[in-house]
């Protein structure tokens, strides 16, 4: 047995900077979609590259790029294949990177290095910065470039992030360069050798690049695409003028019952958000951290109940093990974001904080303090938190953990 066929070779079209599962269950699978309801020659193929580690690219490149999207519902299972990844290249092949970059044929770059990638030891803005550059140099025509990482207008950010490390060469970048704020939300566990023995006995084939995610999937985008893009709008996109509200809603209920249950449901011993939210103190506090939260997002209520509707389902999918030490890794920022940021803008406003967010905050604080880290910056603020007088840590987190995941 092998892996997928490739039948469809759309041409390059389009680059990709942090190669991993979630971009291949969400924009390549859009791209996908797209592909397929275009000719040949409309479509967009992708290459794209690691963005630390090479060995996703190489485990793919032996499969031609092709792979399948395993979309799991309590219902049960659905294999798709996916084909608009061309090209999968290790991230430390700056030559290719460069002249990937250069092409005038690439007119979208997308990106997904997490929010980790935006802070001031990153490499990753100095990467973009240079393959921009490089292309203003060599006349290759003006290029899209697409965050895809929970932050707040994530595309400014990555634009800001990218011109400081331009430097005298960030005036080269407006003439080239329009950044695409973004939202997009698929959950997407990490893949265990159980998933690709599923994908074996669905399909018959093998496939360690095979990806497993759930069958919602959103992307939402405000900005220009001077060179074109994909026909992301026909397979469910939506194009708006301002993404605010609903990065918002994403941030604020989402990712922060993500990251409260991540919390919470590793100091109670559970291993994935369905089996946390199945527990019904969790479940209710988690309810009521939505309830505090919604207050800070600007959409329908209508349309606010039937997204959130969705979300219990989503939370209580039993077959999306969406572990919740994945979740916990780099969760100074996630904290910052998620729920740090709504308890400032309630203070702010002159309202008191909501009882329901203080206890995450101090369900996190707890984590910190009594499970072993999940990575180096984890640990570093957990030894300042363990420090202080167990009175003054909420407090200290509410007042002074910033954006980067430190405390001021």
């Amino acid at each position: 047995m092998t892996g997928p066929a490739r039948t469809q070779h759309p041409p390059l079209r389009a680059a990709h900077l942090g190669l991993g599962a979630f971009h291949r269950a969400h924009q390549a699978w859009y791209t996908q979609q797209a592909n397929e309801r275009a000719t040949a020659d409309d479509g967009w193929g992708i290459a794209a590259f690691t963005g630390r580690a090479p060995e996703a690219a190489e485990l793919l490149s032996r499969n031609d790029g092709v792979y399948t999207v395993l979309e799991r519902s309590a219902e049960g299972d659905r294999a798709t294949t996916v084909q608009s990844i061309v090209r999968a290249v290790p991230g430390s092949d700056e030559r290719a990177w460069l002249d990937t970059l250069t092409d005038p044929r690439v007119a979208v770059l997308t990106v997904t290095v997490t929010e980790a990638g935006y802070s001031a030891g990153s490499g990753v803005p100095r990467r973009i910065a240079d393959g921009l550059v490089a292309r203003a140099r060599a006349g290759a025509g003006p290029i899209a470039v697409v965050s895809c990482d929970n932050l707040p207008q994530n595309g400014r950010a990555l634009r800001d992030v990218v011109r400081k490390a331009a430097g005298p060469q960030a005036v080269r970048l407006s003439d080239i360069a329009s950044f695409v704020d973004t939202v997009v939300d698929r959950i997407t566990p990490a893949v265990t050798p159980a998933d690709i023995d599923a994908v074996r006995k669905l399909t018959g084939l093998d496939d360690p690049s095979a990806v497993v995610t759930e069958p919602f999937a959103e992307w939402i985008l405000a900005g220009e695409f001077p060179g074109g893009s994909p026909d992301w709008a026909q397979v469910g996109a939506r194009f708006v003028a301002d993404v605010g509200p609903y990065e918002a809603r994403k941030l604020y209920l989402l990712n922060a019952g993500h990251t409260f249950l991540a919390a919470a449901g590793r100091l109670r011993g559970y291993d994935t958000i369905a089996e946390a939210f199945g527990d019904a103190d969790l479940r209710a506090d988690t309810e009521a951290l939505w309830a505090a939260q919604r207050t800070a997002v600007d959409l329908p209520v209508a349309e606010l109940d039937g997204w959130l509707d969705d979300l219990r389902l989503r939370f209580s999918n039993p077959r999306i093990a969406h572990r919740l030490d994945q979740i916990r890794r780099d969760s100074p920022i996630k904290v910052a974001l998620r729920l740090v940021a709504p308890l400032r803008r309630r203070r702010e406003a002159g309202d008191a904080a909501d009882d329901a967010q203080l206890h995450a905050v101090e369900s996190w604080i707890r984590s910190l303090v009594e499970l072993d880290p999940t990575d180096p910056a984890t640990a570093l603020i957990a030894r300042t938190i363990s420090a202080l007088p167990a009175a003054d840590r909420a407090r200290t987190v509410i007042d002074h953990l910033t954006p980067e995941g430190t405390l001021a």
